[in-house]
């Protein structure tokens, strides 16, 4: 069997992967570059390469909700990207395509059609995106996460399988801290990293670290500076508060389960899949939705972790350093009050998502065979 994988959204995409069978060639499609404009690799194409899985880059037009100064661009290039998808599948030939979502997996799946071959998609959100909402209508099969998505997608063609997790997320994750007796805090901001995160931290690092060691990843976007603005500040601070501070650009994504599992805290945003991960964990956690975009989406997700009981939300908007630090501090010597809904949270998460994603593909496969 020949899959091509869709990027869109990497951590379920790695999950599906790790359960398909081994003998199964497989092809990534996704973005090589983190940013438009950006020089700096994708951690998917860096991951990907790793793997040594072949790795097909493709510039794909972003969907669009509303007007803005970019749509006319995007709309000019959604006919090269397609065009450039629809090469890439007949290059390939493969016996299907699945899709994690976004725009890339928006412009393979209708090359998929287009060329008559069988695609699945798999949607994260307890929502639907709106590249799986129109893709949904003619795929050949659709993998939900969570009950609320169903609405969205033909009955007969949709399977509630859950959001997959890595294998590293139900793996010993003993060894991570060097210093069991001393907590640390983890705080990241996905792949892309967060900037108004990183400002929040740099800002906050003598107070937090006075008392915690604090875990960092920062991303590797060249438009902020971030990592390299906060390498200085570690720099600049007495040296013992300085080795209590760990930065990283990324966090490979099979040591992510581990960082998470051993950290006290995760402070993060509140996409889906790190949702997902902190709900299976049931971590205690602080989440800072995005402002702004994908109507609403880690609002929603953040006051589900909230009314769960094993998180705090920030609003960004309204935001100080000094609340943030508050928060956190807070947190940390409360933690039992969270762990206490830790079983609850984890009840929330399908642990065989990733194989029930791979016999629905098989199933795909099958039929067409």
């Amino acid at each position: 069997m020949k899959v091509v994988l869709a990027g869109g959204h990497l951590t379920p995409a790695l999950a599906v992967l790790e359960a398909l069978p081994k003998d199964t060639s497989v092809v990534y499609v996704g973005r090589k570059y983190a940013l438009e404009g950006d020089k700096a690799l994708s951690l998917e194409y860096q991951t990907i390469s790793a793997l040594a899985i072949p790795f097909v880059g493709l510039r794909a037009a972003r969907l669009q909700r509303k007007l803005t100064r970019h749509t006319l661009a995007s709309l000019l290039r959604f006919p090269a990207g397609l065009y450039r998808a629809v090469l890439i599948l007949r290059n390939e030939n493969p016996d299907v395509v699945v899709s994690f979502g976004g725009y890339i997996g928006f412009t393979l799946s209708l090359a998929a059609y287009l060329c008559r071959l069988p695609f699945v998609i798999h949607e994260q959100t307890m929502d639907a995106g709106l590249a799986n909402k129109i893709t949904g209508k003619f795929a050949d099969a659709i993998c939900i996460s969570w009950n609320s998505s169903r609405r969205y997608f033909p009955a007969k063609k949709t399977r509630l399988t859950g959001n997959p997790l890595r294998k590293s997320f139900f793996q010993d994750v003993s060894g991570v801290s060097p210093d069991k007796s001393d907590p640390f805090i983890y705080v990241t901001g996905g792949s892309l990293g967060s900037h108004a995160i990183n400002v929040l931290v740099e800002k906050s690092l003598s107070t937090l670290l006075g008392k915690f060691r604090v875990i960092h990843q920062t991303g590797d976007a060249r438009q902020f500076g971030d990592f390299d603005r906060l390498k200085k500040a570690r720099d600049d601070l007495p040296k013992q508060l300085a080795g209590r501070y760990t930065l990283v650009r990324f966090v490979l994504p099979h040591e992510v389960g581990p960082y998470m599992a051993q950290a006290s805290l995760v402070i993060s945003r509140s996409g889906i899949n790190t949702v997902t991960e902190l709900l299976y964990l049931g971590k205690p956690c602080l989440l800072i939705p995005l402002p702004h975009g994908q109507r609403g989406e880690q609002r929603r997700n953040a006051s589900f972790v909230k009314e769960i009981g094993i998180g705090e939300v920030l609003e960004q908007e309204f935001l100080t350093e000094e609340r943030f630090s508050e928060q956190v501090i807070c947190m940390m010597e409360n933690l039992d009050d969270f762990l206490d809904h830790s079983a609850q949270a984890h009840k929330q998460i399908p642990v065989k998502a990733a194989e029930q994603i791979v016999e629905v593909i098989e199933r795909v496969v099958a039929k067409k065979t």
